[in-house]
Protein backbone atom coordinates (compact mmCIF):
# COMPACT_ATOMS: atom_id res chain seq x y z
CA UNK A 1 0.00 0.00 0.00
CA UNK A 2 1.31 3.34 -1.13
CA UNK A 3 0.51 6.23 1.89
CA UNK A 4 0.33 9.83 1.44
CA UNK A 5 0.44 12.40 4.41
CA UNK A 6 -1.47 15.49 3.06
CA UNK A 7 -0.88 18.61 5.13
CA UNK A 8 -2.55 21.89 4.89
CA UNK A 9 -0.26 24.19 7.40
CA UNK A 10 1.04 27.68 8.10
CA UNK A 11 4.19 28.40 7.23
CA UNK A 12 5.91 27.45 10.65
CA UNK A 13 3.71 24.12 10.50
CA UNK A 14 0.67 24.57 12.20
CA UNK A 15 -2.42 22.87 11.32
CA UNK A 16 -4.76 25.46 13.42
CA UNK A 17 -4.84 27.69 16.45
CA UNK A 18 -4.60 27.22 19.99
CA UNK A 19 -8.26 27.28 20.36
CA UNK A 20 -8.35 24.71 17.44
CA UNK A 21 -9.70 26.68 14.75
CA UNK A 22 -8.42 25.68 11.35
CA UNK A 23 -10.95 26.74 8.67
CA UNK A 24 -9.70 27.49 6.19
CA UNK A 25 -5.31 28.03 6.74
CA UNK A 26 -5.11 27.44 2.76
CA UNK A 27 -6.58 29.37 -0.53
CA UNK A 28 -9.60 27.94 -2.67
CA UNK A 29 -6.41 26.79 -5.45
CA UNK A 30 -4.69 24.74 -2.91
CA UNK A 31 -7.97 23.40 -1.43
CA UNK A 32 -8.90 22.58 -5.10
CA UNK A 33 -5.69 20.52 -5.26
CA UNK A 34 -6.24 18.81 -1.99
CA UNK A 35 -9.90 17.62 -3.37
CA UNK A 36 -8.02 16.71 -6.90
CA UNK A 37 -5.17 14.22 -4.77
CA UNK A 38 -8.35 12.99 -2.77
CA UNK A 39 -9.70 11.48 -6.30
CA UNK A 40 -6.34 9.67 -7.02
CA UNK A 41 -7.04 7.55 -3.67
CA UNK A 42 -8.62 4.56 -2.81
CA UNK A 43 -9.12 5.66 1.21
CA UNK A 44 -8.59 8.96 2.77
CA UNK A 45 -8.06 8.15 6.90
CA UNK A 46 -8.74 11.11 9.56
CA UNK A 47 -8.36 10.76 13.57
CA UNK A 48 -11.60 11.67 15.67
CA UNK A 49 -10.35 14.55 17.03
CA UNK A 50 -10.40 16.09 13.55
CA UNK A 51 -13.72 15.14 13.04
CA UNK A 52 -14.94 16.35 16.58
CA UNK A 53 -13.14 19.75 15.50
CA UNK A 54 -13.96 19.72 11.79
CA UNK A 55 -16.41 17.75 11.13
CA UNK A 56 -15.52 16.99 7.09
CA UNK A 57 -16.89 15.38 4.43
CA UNK A 58 -13.81 13.74 3.00
CA UNK A 59 -16.00 13.39 -0.34
CA UNK A 60 -14.54 14.74 -3.89
CA UNK A 61 -15.51 18.07 -4.83
CA UNK A 62 -14.58 19.26 -8.35
CA UNK A 63 -15.47 21.82 -11.22
CA UNK A 64 -18.09 20.99 -13.42
CA UNK A 65 -16.21 18.90 -16.31
CA UNK A 66 -13.61 17.28 -14.03
CA UNK A 67 -14.56 13.93 -13.14
CA UNK A 68 -13.59 12.18 -9.20
CA UNK A 69 -14.53 9.44 -7.29
CA UNK A 70 -15.41 9.76 -3.49
CA UNK A 71 -12.64 7.39 -1.63
CA UNK A 72 -13.52 5.67 1.58
CA UNK A 73 -13.59 7.42 4.44
CA UNK A 74 -11.32 6.07 7.36
CA UNK A 75 -11.85 7.39 11.08
CA UNK A 76 -9.36 6.05 13.69
CA UNK A 77 -11.42 6.62 16.88
CA UNK A 78 -10.65 4.51 19.86
CA UNK A 79 -13.74 5.35 22.17
CA UNK A 80 -16.23 5.63 19.66
CA UNK A 81 -17.06 9.83 20.19
CA UNK A 82 -18.32 10.31 16.41
CA UNK A 83 -21.44 11.91 16.54
CA UNK A 84 -24.32 10.22 15.01
CA UNK A 85 -25.31 13.57 13.33
CA UNK A 86 -21.24 14.36 12.02
CA UNK A 87 -20.86 14.06 8.32
CA UNK A 88 -19.21 11.07 8.67
CA UNK A 89 -21.53 9.07 9.83
CA UNK A 90 -22.57 7.61 6.65
CA UNK A 91 -22.46 4.70 3.86
CA UNK A 92 -18.79 4.84 2.52
CA UNK A 93 -16.94 5.42 6.02
CA UNK A 94 -15.72 2.97 8.12
CA UNK A 95 -14.86 3.61 11.90
CA UNK A 96 -12.11 1.94 13.37
CA UNK A 97 -12.48 1.38 17.21
CA UNK A 98 -10.31 -0.84 20.06
CA UNK A 99 -13.62 -0.71 21.88
CA UNK A 100 -16.94 -2.90 21.63
CA UNK A 101 -18.95 -2.14 18.39
CA UNK A 102 -22.01 0.02 18.54
CA UNK A 103 -24.35 2.03 15.79
CA UNK A 104 -22.46 5.16 14.60
CA UNK A 105 -25.32 6.48 11.92
CA UNK A 106 -25.30 4.82 8.97
CA UNK A 107 -21.27 4.15 8.93
CA UNK A 108 -19.54 1.08 9.60
CA UNK A 109 -17.98 0.28 12.50
CA UNK A 110 -15.19 -2.35 13.18
CA UNK A 111 -13.17 -3.35 15.98
CA UNK A 112 -9.47 -3.47 15.76
CA UNK A 113 -6.58 -4.75 18.08
CA UNK A 114 -5.44 -2.05 20.58
CA UNK A 115 -2.01 -0.83 20.57
CA UNK A 116 -0.54 0.23 24.53
CA UNK A 117 -2.25 3.23 24.44
CA UNK A 118 -5.78 1.25 23.22
CA UNK A 119 -5.74 2.96 20.04
CA UNK A 120 -6.29 1.53 16.95
CA UNK A 121 -2.83 -0.47 16.49
CA UNK A 122 -1.06 1.17 13.31
CA UNK A 123 -0.42 -2.88 11.58
CA UNK A 124 -4.10 -3.78 12.30
CA UNK A 125 -5.23 -0.64 10.60
CA UNK A 126 -2.90 -1.13 7.64
CA UNK A 127 -4.08 -4.81 7.45
CA UNK A 128 -7.88 -3.99 7.26
CA UNK A 129 -7.27 -1.57 4.52
CA UNK A 130 -5.31 -4.18 2.38
CA UNK A 131 -8.09 -6.52 3.19
CA UNK A 132 -10.43 -3.59 1.73
CA UNK A 133 -8.47 -3.69 -1.27
CA UNK A 134 -7.11 -0.21 -0.39
CA UNK A 135 -3.69 0.43 -2.33
CA UNK A 136 -3.67 3.84 -1.93
CA UNK A 137 -4.27 6.04 1.46
CA UNK A 138 -3.73 9.26 2.03
CA UNK A 139 -3.90 10.79 5.73
CA UNK A 140 -5.60 14.53 6.01
CA UNK A 141 -5.23 14.63 9.59
CA UNK A 142 -4.50 15.69 12.42
CA UNK A 143 -1.11 15.58 13.76
CA UNK A 144 -1.19 12.83 16.41
CA UNK A 145 -1.86 10.50 13.92
CA UNK A 146 0.55 11.71 11.22
CA UNK A 147 2.91 11.45 13.83
CA UNK A 148 2.03 7.65 14.24
CA UNK A 149 2.28 7.13 10.56
CA UNK A 150 5.58 9.05 10.18
CA UNK A 151 7.10 7.66 13.39
CA UNK A 152 6.54 4.18 11.71
CA UNK A 153 8.14 5.03 8.18
CA UNK A 154 5.26 3.84 6.48
CA UNK A 155 4.35 7.39 5.07
CA UNK A 156 6.12 7.05 1.45
CA UNK A 157 4.81 10.78 -0.02
CA UNK A 158 4.09 13.71 1.67
CA UNK A 159 1.90 16.49 -0.16
CA UNK A 160 2.72 19.91 1.98
CA UNK A 161 0.16 23.28 1.45
CA UNK A 162 1.65 26.05 3.10
CA UNK A 163 0.13 28.83 3.30
CA UNK A 164 1.34 32.29 3.96
CA UNK A 165 0.95 33.14 7.84
CA UNK A 166 2.08 32.51 11.07
CA UNK A 167 0.00 30.92 13.54
CA UNK A 168 2.87 30.29 16.46
CA UNK A 169 4.11 27.93 19.18
CA UNK A 170 0.82 27.58 20.83
CA UNK A 171 -1.07 26.63 17.46
CA UNK A 172 -1.46 22.73 16.70
CA UNK A 173 1.33 21.29 15.43
CA UNK A 174 1.07 19.26 11.65
CA UNK A 175 2.47 16.88 13.03
CA UNK A 176 2.81 15.84 16.54
CA UNK A 177 5.54 15.11 18.70
CA UNK A 178 8.03 12.04 17.63
CA UNK A 179 10.25 12.19 20.50
CA UNK A 180 13.51 12.11 19.01
CA UNK A 181 16.59 12.32 20.13
CA UNK A 182 19.04 13.24 17.38
CA UNK A 183 19.02 14.38 14.34
CA UNK A 184 19.76 11.26 12.58
CA UNK A 185 16.54 9.38 13.66
CA UNK A 186 14.73 12.11 12.00
CA UNK A 187 12.52 10.74 9.00
CA UNK A 188 13.84 12.00 5.77
CA UNK A 189 12.10 12.83 2.61
CA UNK A 190 13.33 14.59 -0.90
CA UNK A 191 11.52 17.38 -2.37
CA UNK A 192 10.38 16.31 -5.91
CA UNK A 193 8.32 20.01 -6.02
CA UNK A 194 7.37 23.54 -4.98
CA UNK A 195 4.82 25.19 -6.57
CA UNK A 196 2.63 28.14 -6.46
CA UNK A 197 -1.16 27.74 -5.55
CA UNK A 198 -2.62 31.32 -5.19
CA UNK A 199 -1.41 32.75 -2.03
CA UNK A 200 0.23 29.24 -1.20
CA UNK A 201 2.86 27.01 -1.68
CA UNK A 202 2.56 23.29 -2.23
CA UNK A 203 5.44 21.02 -1.69
CA UNK A 204 5.79 17.47 -2.94
CA UNK A 205 8.10 15.05 -1.34
CA UNK A 206 9.06 11.60 -1.34
CA UNK A 207 10.86 9.28 1.82
CA UNK A 208 14.58 9.01 0.77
Amino acid sequence: MRITLKIATSLDGRIGTSTGESQWITGPEARLQGHRLRAEHDAVLVGVETVLADDPRLTVRLPDGEQGRDPLRIVLDSKLRTPPFARLSKPGTLILTTRSVIPVGEAEVLRVTGDSNNRPALQAVLDTLVSRGVSSLMIEGGGRVAACFVAAGVVDAIEWFRAPILLGGDGRPGVAALSLARLAHAPRYRRLAAEPLGDDLWERYERV
